[in-house]
C-alpha cells in the first residue's frame, strides 16, 4: 500500500481491505509511518512514536489473521491516556519520565480488537489550555485547537484514520471544527474513562476523531460493547433539526455566523426540516457553571502537582487552580444544580427534533500557535453530559474549516451519528 492511498482511507475501508487479503496489516502500518515521516516535520502531531512496536504488532496480527472489530487499523492515542508500552506525559514536564504499568481501558479494548496504536499525540498541559507545538494541517500558521491537538491534526492529515481524545470543555469538538474532521463526544458515562488523567471528573469525557461518521460509530460500538452495524443512509427529508444559536451567539465571529446561516440554508434546500429553537433565558448561567465546576474539581485533582511542582505548571494552570481553591463547595453544588435544571428544561425541547444544530466554534482556527482558541460553544453541552458530534464540510472566508455541531439527548449517540452523516452529505456533497 502506498502512503497516498493509505492517507485517504478510513478505518472501515482499511479493515475490509485487510480482511479480504487485498493488503496486510504490515503494509498498512508501513504506509502510515511513511506518511507520518513525510508530514510530521511540519505538523508536530506526535509526542511519541513507536514504529518498532507497531510493526511487530502488525506482523503478529498478520500471522493470526487480524481478528477483531478494528483488525489492523492504525490508531493514535492522546497523551493523557495511559499506555503500558509508551510514555504518558499528560502534556506536562512534571511527568517527563512517566511510564504507566497498564493501558487505559479504551486503549486496552482497542488493542484487543486488533487496532495498532502508532504512538501518543500532543496534548495541551493536562488537557487544559497551554499548547504544544502542533500546527493545523489545513494551514500550519494556524492552531489545530486543543486540547486534543495532535489527535485532530493526525486524523486531518491522514496519518491515522482514528484517534482518541478527551473533552472537559471543548477539547474534541473545537479541534475537529478547526481541522475539518468528525469527532464524537459521547454521552457522559457511556464509555469507560479509566486510565485517563483526571482533571474535572464530572466533566471529563473520552471521545474520538475520524474522517467520517461511520468510523466514529465503529469505535463507539467497540467501546460500548454493542454489535456493530454500519450507519444507514438517512434521507434528508426525514431529518428534523432544531436550529439553536445558544446564549453565546455573540461570541461567534462574522465568518462563524455566516457559516452557521449557510448550514441552515443548505439543510433546508436539501429537504431537512429546520426549526428555530431558542435557549431558555433561565439557563444563561450554564456557561459560567461549567467554568465553576471545572476550576473547583481541577484544584482537587491537581492538588499534589500544585503543592510539589508549582514551578513546573504554566501561568494559566496556576491561575485556574487558584480560582478553583477560592471556589466554595456551595458554589460547586449550585453550579451542579443549575446543570441538573438545564438537563430537565432542555430534554423536552430536544426530543421534539432529531438533534439540535448549534455552533461548534466561534469561526475558523485563529492564526498562531500560542493559543488553542475558545471552547465557548462546547462548555454547556459538556456540563450537561449530552452527546455531541462535529460535522465538517464548510469553510470560512480564510479558507479554513468551520464545523457544525449536532447535539442530542443522552443515549442518542448512534442516531446523532446518522444525522451527522446525513448533514455532511448536504454540507460537502462532493466530499
Amino acid at each position: 500500500m502506498n502512503p497516498q492511498d493509505y492517507a485517504r482511507l478510513g478505518a472501515l475501508e482499511l479493515r475490509k481491505a485487510i480482511a479480504s487479503g487485498r493488503t496486510s496489516v504490515q503494509a498498512v502500518v508501513e504506509a502510515a509511518f511513511a506518511h507520518i515521516h513525510a508530514r510530521e516535520p511540519a505538523i508536530h502531531a506526535w509526542r511519541h512514536l513507536d514504529e518498532a512496536g507497531a510493526l511487530a504488532h502488525a506482523r503478529a496480527l498478520d500471522h493470526q489473521g487480524a481478528p477483531g472489530l478494528l483488525g489492523g487499523v492504525p490508531l493514535a492515542v492522546k497523551d493523557v491516556l495511559d499506555t503500558a508500552d509508551m510514555p504518558t506525559r499528560y502534556g506536562s514536564p512534571i511527568y517527563a519520565n512517566h511510564q504507566p504499568t497498564k493501558d487505559a481501558a479504551c486503549v486496552a479494548l482497542a488493542r484487543g480488537a486488533g487496532a495498532v496504536p502508532l504512538g501518543k499525540t500532543v496534548t495541551t498541559e493536562f488537557a487544559y489550555f497551554s499548547p504544544g507545538p502542533t500546527a493545523n494541517p489545513r494551514n500550519t500558521r494556524h492552531t489545530p485547537g486543543g486540547s486534543s491537538s495532535g489527535s485532530a491534526a493526525a486524523v486531518a492529515d491522514g496519518m491515522v484514520p482514528l484517534a482518541f481524545g478527551t473533552q472537559t470543555a471543548g477539547s474534541l469538538i473545537r479541534p475537529a471544527s478547526y481541522c475539518g474532521v468528525f469527532a464524537l463526544k459521547p454521552t457522559f458515562g457511556s464509555v469507560d474513562g479509566a486510565g485517563a488523567k483526571r482533571f474535572a471528573p464530572s466533566l471529563d469525557t473520552l471521545g474520538w476523531l475520524a474522517r467520517n461518521a461511520d468510523d466514529l460509530e465503529l469505535m463507539r460500538c467497540l467501546l460500548t460493547g454493542q454489535a456493530h452495524r454500519e450507519l444507514g443512509v438517512r434521507p434528508a427529508a426525514t431529518l428534523r433539526l432544531g436550529l439553536c444559536r445558544t446564549h453565546e451567539w455573540a461570541q461567534a465571529d462574522a465568518g462563524g455566523q455566516a457559516a452557521f446561516a449557510e448550514a441552515a440554508e443548505r439543510a433546508q434546500a436539501a429537504g431537512i426540516t429546520v426549526v428555530p429553537v431558542p435557549m431558555p433565558d433561565t439557563l444563561v448561567g450554564l456557561l459560567q457553571a461549567q467554568k465553576t465546576v471545572m476550576a473547583y474539581e481541577a484544584a482537587i485533582e491537581l492538588a499534589a502537582e500544585a503543592e510539589r511542582h508549582a514551578d513546573q505548571l504554566s501561568p494559566a494552570m496556576r491561575a485556574l487552580l487558584e480560582t478553583g481553591r477560592a471556589t466554595s463547595r456551595a458554589d460547586h453544588e449550585s453550579a451542579q444544580a443549575l446543570a441538573h435544571a438545564g438537563r430537565a428544561a432542555l430534554s423536552g425541547l430536544v426530543r421534539e427534533v432529531d438533534a439540535w444544530l448549534v455552533p461548534a466554534a466561534p469561526g475558523e482556527a485563529p492564526e498562531g500557535l500560542a493559543a488553542t482558541g475558545d471552547p465557548v460553544f462546547s462548555r454547556v453541552w459538556t456540563l450537561l453530559g449530552w452527546p455531541c458530534v462535529n460535522v465538517p464540510g464548510l469553510v470560512g472566508p480564510g479558507g479554513l474549516p468551520i464545523g457544525m455541531q449536532l447535539v442530542g439527548p443522552p443515549g442518542s449517540d448512534r442516531a446523532l451519528l446518522e444525522a451527522a452523516a446525513c448533514l455532511h452529505r448536504v454540507l460537502a456533497p462532493a466530499g
